[in-house]
């Protein structure tokens, strides 16, 4: 079994996925305080991303004082579209999107080991996905977002679907996802939900974090039945 096996065997859970936004979070100690709180109360995977005036510096100590939080877990920290930062870090992976660079070179330069997401919003985008270097898909915008300033228009829980029935790995669903539709957002194929405002800037994180596991768990029940 290669390293990379023995990674996806340790199993990447998509089911709660908080993109950390630090706007909302209110900066790095913002973003450090939510990701402890939200992976006590059900988060399964945490990836840092910056949308606006972040410096090199930040994203580095952002980066470190979150793989300091996450070392006792079992929860992946994944950096978004700056690889040298995982590298720099030790992180367990990177997200990027479709004007990132390509899948095959960041591949290149993480290792088998470290686990690599890719965004995708079409199905002409999916049918490009190289499977035998991606881990897991991030799909969406589902719903109408105001965290990406560049989001594709919204998909849909129907073209969510449609997708969901073309992948070839695992697939977490982002954009617009809450607690009054992350049960139907499950029902649609996905292995989890990504979320930002559903978690980061709420005033009482570990009640919203627990809702929407809640939520998850309920969902794939009734999918197993």
């Amino acid at each position: 079994m290669s390293s990379r096996d023995n990674m996806r065997q340790k199993k990447l859970d998509l089911s709660l996925y908080l993109v950390l936004d630090p706007d909302l979070c209110g900066g790095i100690d913002g973003m450090v305080n939510t990701t402890r709180i939200a992976v006590a109360n059900g988060v399964t995977a945490v990836q840092l991303r910056a949308e606006h005036e972040f410096t090199r510096r930040d994203w580095y100590l952002a980066a470190l004082a979150l793989k300091q939080v996450l070392k006792d877990t079992t929860v992946p920290l994944l950096i978004n579209d700056q690889v040298d930062i995982a590298l720099a870090v030790e992180a367990d992976g990177v997200h990027v999107g479709q004007k990132d660079l390509p899948v095959d070179v960041v591949r290149k330069l993480i290792g088998a080991d470290k686990l690599l997401g890719l965004s995708i919003s079409n199905l002409q985008q999916i049918n490009q996905v190289n499977w035998q270097k991606v881990d897991y898909l991030g799909i969406g915008p589902v719903f109408p977002t105001m965290t990406k300033q560049d989001a594709a228009p919204p998909l849909g829980i129907t073209t969510l679907a449609e997708l969901n029935q073309c992948k070839q790995c695992p697939a977490v669903a982002i954009g617009g996802i809450n607690l009054q539709n992350a049960a139907e957002v499950m029902q649609s194929g996905s292995d989890g939900i990504a979320v930002i405002s559903a978690i980061c800037g709420q005033p009482n994180i570990p009640y919203a974090t627990r809702q929407l596991y809640h939520v998850i768990e309920q969902a794939k029940q009734g999918i197993k039945k």
